[in-house]
């Protein structure tokens, strides 16, 4: 006898998976609010994507380019690539969704690092598939944690290099390493969302491994160093059987005119970047310093955000710390669901921002100026 249902029902899986929840970004009785919770650049887009855009106004009426050829020709243009070997997506979270859709599913397995970006975990059981999460060695991606958990299984590995909500890296030699030792059918995916801040000479964001491999993606983003997080555009680099396969199922137009228009211009405004970069450079350490020094501990980070971890005392845990801040304006991000308890991820911010982070947490912590 079948059973009558009353209503539509999602498949196995999808109710088992956690929503992605974004940074806070309202502070209710403030006046004056500071988002640091979301790793936005403090210095916006180039003011010539902003006029890009501006000038994609007057088109508004027409689809897009379906193929983002003027953007896709830019990006390769600025990193020595071929255009063919370059895809772009509604960000670069739309790329990692349509890889795990193009090489997973039911019975299959993708692997994460524990502290590893929660879309990914997402993204693998959106197919049906299974997460596996490795170990992580200091708050870093430990390769030899990753090949150990090879199955017959496994399809994909996903890596964040640099790491959110660490800020930390893996060096270009390990990344090697790991290509090397894994299965050739299994899809190594590199998100590189932070490269552009990294200024270590054994870092390389993918570009060199994807050249020389069959089966490594790099995945990038305009979201954070190039400002354009409002827009979502975002792009792979990939050998190019990954490329049409990935291609055959992407949605048609998915990159508005605006946001097409404007990668391509603040692409092409690398001067632009570096002003952001130097910025961001100097702000991680002064930030890094300063709550040293007031007793807290800060995980080195090459990004555009530090992880800050508190004491285990009472009144001085990062939600006592979190409370705080947010009764004055500044909205970091709470971090438990990446693995922290205690530590809240602090986006670098403009400097009075920055500035009036350090004064309240050195306040918190009881210390003189």
């Amino acid at each position: 006898m079948s059973v009558e249902i009353s209503k539509p029902v999602p498949r196995p899986g999808i109710l088992d998976i956690a929503s992605y929840v974004p940074g806070k970004e309202h502070a209710p009785g403030v006046a004056r609010v500071y988002k640091l919770s979301s790793n936005e650049t403090p210095l916006g887009a180039s003011p010539k994507a902003i006029e890009a855009v501006k000038a994609a106004a007057d088109n508004l009426g027409r689809y897009p380019d379906g193929q983002a050829i003027e953007l896709r020709e830019a990006i390769a243009a600025v990193h020595g690539l071929n255009p063919a070997n370059i895809l772009c997506g509604n960000g670069s979270d739309e790329l990692l969704g349509l890889l795990c859709h193009v090489y997973l599913g039911a019975g299959d397995e993708g692997i994460i690092t524990e502290h590893g970006f929660l879309v990914y975990k997402i993204q693998i059981m959106g197919t049906g598939a299974t997460p596996v999460v490795v170990k992580e060695k200091d708050y870093t991606v430990d390769v030899d944690a990753i090949l150990a958990a090879v199955t017959e299984r496994t399809k994909i590995v996903f890596i964040a290099n640099p790491g959110n909500p660490t800020g930390t890296y893996v060096p270009v030699s390990e990344i090697r390493r790991l290509q090397a030792g894994l299965p050739k059918h299994v899809v190594l995916v590199l998100d590189a969302a932070y490269a552009e801040y990294v200024r270590r000479n054994d870092y390389e964001a993918g570009i060199e491994v994807v050249s020389s491999s069959s089966n490594v993606v790099m995945t990038r983003t305009f979201s954070k160093a190039y400002g354009l997080a409002a827009l979502r555009v975002g792009w792979m680099y990939a050998p190019a059987e990954i490329v049409d396969a990935v291609n055959r199922v992407r949605a048609p137009f998915n990159l508005n005119a605006a946001a097409i228009a404007a990668g391509a211009a603040a692409i092409r405004d690398q001067a632009f970047v570096q002003q952001a970069v130097s910025y961001n450079q100097m702000w991680v350490e002064t930030l890094t310093e300063a709550l040293e020094a007031i007793g807290l501990k800060v995980t080195p980070s090459v990004a555009n955000f530090v992880l800050i971890h508190f004491p285990e005392i009472d009144g001085k845990r990062a939600a006592d710390a979190d409370e705080l801040l947010t009764s004055r304006g500044y909205i970091l991000r709470a971090v438990r669901s990446y693995g922290f308890s205690n530590a809240l991820r602090m986006s670098i911010g403009p400097e009075e921002a920055n500035r009036g982070v350090i004064a309240a947490l050195r306040e918190f912590m009881g210390r003189q100026a």
